[in-house]
């Protein structure tokens, strides 16, 4: 047999790519990547030409600033980088946490890639940025071409509110939009590919040239090699087991899930995105308001077949509202959207479900491909990883609560939570994918002490950053603050903290339990009674985490360190908050929040 490639090259065509290849720069391999792709598509039949040699040019700086809470943004803004680098562009995606709001009169070209964070806030990080930047100290920025992406979820009401802002707030200052804002929900890939090529090539003084090549880049689809979100793994339940004990008011549960044959890693920090299975009771009820037969096509599925896997048939938002009144022409339904601004149909909202629309509006007019065409995509969910994987070899564990609570007389489930307490068991698969989280990272410097705030499920990340350690054999001390409802019920995992406490692994454990005593005492509380000791570890350098519910409980934390930081270290309100805009910059403040 032939010791040779196979290639479609002819003999003096393959001599002359190897003497190319070995003789170009990474600039120049990158530079002629993108113009073979773009002759390869312009070949195919699509609208850009081949494109012609030209002299090499003095490549446009541009400035791709992204806002992130849990990584999609920033991972956007790297792929939106390369994107324009390989357009001629000289492109740098820059964090707005390591960035100031003056350093724009600087840019000449601006991408911006930024979320929406909960009821219309920004990012954790990008806080500072935002508010500076929407600020009046900000001066003129007419000299700059920008456009934006804003990340968001149409089941909240301020749906991309901080990309909006970012938007109007550029152009107030005089800044050109050469491409419209695009507003992405929470299936966000498609219609953030679309915004980065129209953005790409409406810069002015862009080369028709080297916009061929980026189309080209852009467009280009790679094989897949590695399952992620589009391709999730087939994990196998190892082990699933309640955590709580008889008498809990709570259910959590510890999963265990196989990664053999994967070849997927992680880091303590990062997340598991895991595709659920709509359940069985609200399936069949969607059937049954609608009239609609579960053997009805869509696809090349049944209509049964897709609304359990593909399409979301619990959640309620202003955006399938809308388009179920679009279709249903409902005099009624459309009376209630419109009366009082729709105030009292956001409330009305509050608490219901898909099928209380279904059921108080009800429409029997529907096919498979019209009902369908107004729901949402069925997109996973992303759970605080609970283990290190240099401790647990080829697993990764998860801590998940189930959610089950009761309104307007209907028993409500969550989706992914009550498909993992409910219907998982020893031996089957779920889909996963992993997702990192750059902005929860333990100290790079084993050394460095750590104070970690996880109540209930948000213990899982700090399990993993425990590990880790132990596994890493590193020397800085490790403070754990963990609350729940009750010490002999809802201690999750309470064995191996002990057994960390006695190998001094744990050098500190704090616990709340605020049902066991008749004032209710919560991880704040434990938080305030060591003030003084909190701020001397600080100041030693120490990393401050905070893991769990963001409407209430983490902003009590945050209160709680402000407060701290006030009184132990003799400022004022404003110079608190200065240090821990500083903690949040250097890393030091790091939120996982829900």
């Amino acid at each position: 047999m032939s010791d040779q490639p196979i290639t479609p090259l002819q003999p003096g065509q393959q001599s002359l790519a190897e003497q190319l290849a070995s003789s170009t720069s990474a600039d120049q391999a990158l530079w002629l990547s993108g113009y073979f792709a773009g002759f390869s598509f312009a070949s195919k039949g699509g609208s850009v030409s081949a494109p012609a040699v030209a002299a090499p040019a003095a490549k446009q700086p541009m400035l791709v600033l992204y806002g992130t809470e849990s990584g999609n943004a920033e991972a956007l803004a790297g792929k939106a980088a390369k994107a324009a680098n390989a357009s001629g562009f000289k492109a740098k995606a820059v964090n707005m946490a390591d960035s100031k709001p003056e350093d724009l009169a600087k840019a000449e070209n601006l991408l911006v890639v930024v979320s929406t964070w909960g009821e219309g806030d920004p990012p954790d990080s990008a806080t500072s940025y935002y508010e500076t930047f929407m600020g009046d100290g900000m001066g003129k920025l007419e000299g700059l071409s920008y456009s934006v992406c804003a990340l968001g979820d149409t089941s909240y009401e301020h749906f991309c509110k901080i990309g909006k802002d970012v938007d109007a707030r550029l152009s107030a200052l005089g800044a050109s939009c050469v491409a419209d804002r695009v507003d992405c929900d929470v299936d966000y890939e498609e219609a953030f590919d679309g915004w980065l090529k129209t953005s790409l090539g409406a810069f002015p003084q862009q080369s028709a040239t080297v916009t061929a090549a980026g189309d080209a880049a852009v467009l280009a689809t790679p094989t897949v090699v590695a399952y992620d979100k589009k391709n999730p793994f087939p994990a196998e339940v190892i082990e699933k087991v309640l955590l709580n004990g008889t008498g809990s008011q709570k259910e959590v549960y510890h999963l265990e899930l196989s990664l053999e044959g994967s070849g997927l890693t992680y880091v303590p920090g990062d997340a598991l995105g895991v595709y659920p299975v709509n359940r069985a009771k609200d399936l069949e009820a969607v059937l049954k308001a609608t009239g609609l037969s579960a053997n009805a096509k869509v696809g090349g599925k049944t209509l049964a077949e897709s609304l359990e896997t593909d399409f979301d048939i619990t959640t309620l938002s202003a955006s399938v509202a809308k388009k179920y009144l679009a279709i249903t022409n409902d005099a009624s339904l459309k009376t209630a959207m419109e009366a009082d601004g729709g105030k009292s149909f956001k409330e009305w909202c509050q608490g219901r479900q898909l099928i209380d629309l279904l059921e108080s509006y009800p429409f029997t007019g529907w096919s498979a491909e019209t009902f369908s065409g107004i729901l949402r995509k069925l997109n996973p969910r992303l759970y605080s990883i609970a283990s290190s994987i240099k401790h647990h070899e080829e697993e990764v564990h998860l801590t998940i609560a189930a959610v089950r609570y009761e309104t307007f007389g209907r028993e409500r489930e969550g989706v992914a939570s009550c498909y993992v307490a409910d219907d998982l068991k020893a031996g089957d698969r779920v889909r996963i994918f992993f997702h990192t989280n750059k902005n929860f990272r333990l100290p790079e410097n084993g050394d460095t002490p750590i104070i970690m705030v996880g109540p209930g499920t948000g213990i899982a990340p700090f399990r993993s950053f425990v590990e880790e350690r132990a596994a890493n054999g590193d020397k800085g001390d490790n403070w754990l603050i963990f609350g729940d409802q009750r010490y002999s019920f809802d201690f999750l995992y309470q064995l191996e903290w002990q057994d960390y406490l006695s190998d001094g692994l744990l050098n500190r454990l704090d616990v709340a339990f605020s049902r066991d005593q008749k004032e209710k005492v919560y991880v704040q509380d434990r938080l305030r009674e060591s003030g003084e000791q909190v701020y001397a570890w600080l100041e030693k350098g120490a990393h401050f985490y905070v893991c769990g519910d963001a409407a209430y409980m983490a902003k009590d934390v945050h209160q709680a360190l402000l407060d701290i930081i006030a009184e132990q270290g003799n400022k004022s309100a404003e110079e608190a908050k200065a240090y821990i805009d500083q903690l949040k910059k250097d890393r030091r403040y790091q939120r996982d929040v829900y």
